[in-house]
């Protein structure tokens, strides 16, 4: 499985998890079954809110689940339509979430959960 994580910067597997998916200046995509991390700059990091392109924001890449501290609506349902879960970030390093992804006890978040022009999230 091919996992995508918003970081504040590349500090391999002790990289901060960063608080919401579309101003993260790093994602981290780790594989799941190789174990191999890899890091791509943001390059839709600067946005108007709710204009977020969360496909171009992947870079391209191939991503069966986001872990997220804090993410939109219209996010959710983007990513979801391309059979992508998003999951609640844990605070802490890209290490801790990816071992407690592996426990399966992260929260999947719905379009319902997600974050709100006034509010709901805690980023």
């Amino acid at each position: 499985m091919k996992l995508c994580i918003p970081v504040a910067e590349n500090r391999g597997t002790e990289s901060e998890v960063y608080g919401h998916f579309g101003s993260a200046p790093v994602f981290a995509f780790h594989d799941t079954e190789s174990g191999e991390t890899a890091f791509a700059d943001n390059a839709t990091a600067e946005h108007a809110h709710g204009a977020c392109n969360p496909m171009q924001a992947l870079a391209g890449q191939t991503v069966d689940a986001l872990i997220v501290g804090g993410i939109g609506a219209r996010a959710v349902a983007r990513l979801n339509e391309q059979n992508i879960k998003v999951f609640r970030a844990v605070e802490g390093t890209l290490q801790d979430v990816i071992e407690r992804h592996a426990g399966e006890t992260l929260e999947e978040i719905s379009i319902e959960g997600a974050c709100t022009q006034h509010g709901g999230c805690n980023h």
